[in-house]
């Protein structure tokens, strides 16, 4: 099915294919995406120990460019345009675009990039990809989803403090005093010798501490539970099973597990 309209038509057309086709390219083309938004926050850890200059205000326009023609790509192939700008995801998207091509905005902020990370890895195709191209991941996908989870939530929560507390908190000089902060205060351990300064500061400590340690127990109890096997019954649809089933639990009907055989 085509989008019509001539060459704005089948420009949407090919966009629609790199971002939910199933091609080749279209894979290569998500996995370079995941890359960049890696790369991308790479770089925001490393430029918060120095001063900006030009040269990282200049890579910092680079991104934002960037990150703006993604943006205006899916934004031009949404089927719903403004149920599209009135997603979460959306405004974040657009408050690291600010904080790219704008640093007097808040440099920091760009680490709600990472936000845009989880929601590449929770697409269907991407992660059916995964699956296929990564053994490990297959046989361990809830654990290293939900440690991801964790550590986007460690990074989104350790760019917030950096963001509100950078200029104003001489305790928090750089990442590394933000992540300091984040992991005490998600661990609850409380040292003391950094503490978030203002309204705003506390409200970040009590979110790190409620939502951290959620997601913490959600790990915890994936690692240690029993492992399952994700293979959907052809009869009730039940998708994760005991590695050695033989019948569905929910309905009693044959299931064929694929496996190497057990240690």
């Amino acid at each position: 099915m085509t989008g019509g309209g001539g060459k704005a038509g089948r420009l949407k057309d090919r966009l629609r294919a790199l971002y939910t086709g199933s091609t080749a390219r279209a894979h290569k083309f998500r996995y370079g995406l995941l890359i960049f938004d890696l790369v991308t926050i790479a770089f925001v850890i490393a430029t918060s120990f120095s001063h900006h200059g030009p040269v990282v205000e200049s890579i910092d326009a680079v991104f934002g460019v960037v990150i703006l023609a993604d943006f205006l790509a899916r934004l031009f192939i949404s089927p719903q345009p403004l149920r599209f700008m009135l997603r979460p995801m959306t405004w974040v998207d657009i408050v690291s675009i600010a904080s790219f091509l704008a640093p007097l905005a808040g440099e920091g902020l760009g680490f709600l990039r990472v936000l845009r990370t989880l929601r590449l890895l929770r697409t269907y195709q991407l992660l059916g990809r995964l699956r296929v191209d990564f053994p490990v991941f297959r046989k361990h996908e809830e654990v290293i989803v939900a440690a991801i989870n964790l550590v986007v939530f460690m990074f989104v929560m350790t760019g917030l403090v950096y963001a509100t507390q950078f200029q104003t908190n001489p305790q928090i000089g750089n990442y590394a005093d933000a992540l300091y902060f984040t992991v005490t205060a998600l661990t609850t351990t409380g040292f003391g010798d950094i503490t978030l300064q203002g309204t705003v500061g506390r409200l970040i400590s009590v979110v790190v501490m409620i939502f951290g340690v959620t997601l913490f127990l959600r790990l915890a109890q994936v690692l240690f539970r029993p492992s399952k096997v994700r293979e959907p019954c052809k009869t009730c649809g039940l998708v994760l099973h005991d590695a050695d089933a033989v019948h569905c639990k929910h309905c009693g009907a044959v299931i064929h597990i694929e496996t190497e055989g057990q240690e």
